[in-house]
């Protein structure tokens, strides 16, 4: 029968803070990608040995999933947000707008995670890199839905085509995240996404 008493983890620093850590390995996922990081960069980020990273997260890729859960809560909430306006092109022009801001903020790495997350994942990391693909779809799938709203409201043509537009939407905001991990600015990014909104349909 169990004691009650919780054992603290071998090495585990004392008021170990787990949000704290997942922001840290964050971090190091995000600069790195998956597979560019390593356990060393990831324990020496968090401040745990590997014994406690395991004991708290799991491995490395139990420990990648629940930190695109937080970047989903946190960093990305901004997604959600957009597509809660009430109406469809304040939507997009809001995640355009935030994309930019969000990609290039200097509290993080530029870019975005689910992005640079899969870059140079190979066969080994197949399941990850499904995982990611997976995430983004889903976004694609949430915008879709949204247009398809504005279609039945009205704000759209019955005759827009919202799965081309939706992909459309979504493969210029992963652009705008891969240009910002290339170095682009946040007013380079405003401005792609300014013309990337005349596209909505008239």
């Amino acid at each position: 029968m169990a004691s009650g008493k919780i054992t603290k983890a071998p090495g585990r620093p004392r008021g170990f803070d787990a949000g704290k850590a997942l922001d840290a390995a964050m971090t190091v996922f995000w600069s790195k990608g998956y597979e560019g990081a390593s356990l060393s960069d990831l324990t020496k980020a968090m401040r745990i040995n590997r014994p406690s990273l395991y004991a708290a997260f799991g491995d490395k890729e139990a420990l990648f999933r629940k930190v695109l859960d937080r970047y989903g809560e946190g960093p990305a909430a901004f997604v959600g947000e957009a597509l809660r306006e009430p109406t469809a092109r304040r939507a997009l022009e809001k995640l355009l707008l935030r994309t930019a801001d969000v990609a290039t903020e200097a509290a993080h790495p530029p870019g975005c995670l689910l992005v640079q997350g899969a870059l140079a994942c190979g066969t080994a990391a197949e399941s990850v890199r499904n995982d990611l693909m997976r995430r983004r779809q889903a976004g694609e799938k949430a915008l879709r839905r949204r247009l398809k709203r504005a279609q039945s409201e009205g704000e759209l043509s019955r005759k827009t085509n919202v799965a081309d537009l939706a992909r459309y939407f979504m493969t210029v905001i992963h652009g705008m995240a891969v240009e910002a991990a290339s170095g682009a600015t946040r007013k380079e990014l405003r401005s792609v996404a300014e013309n990337a909104l005349m596209a909505w349909p008239k």
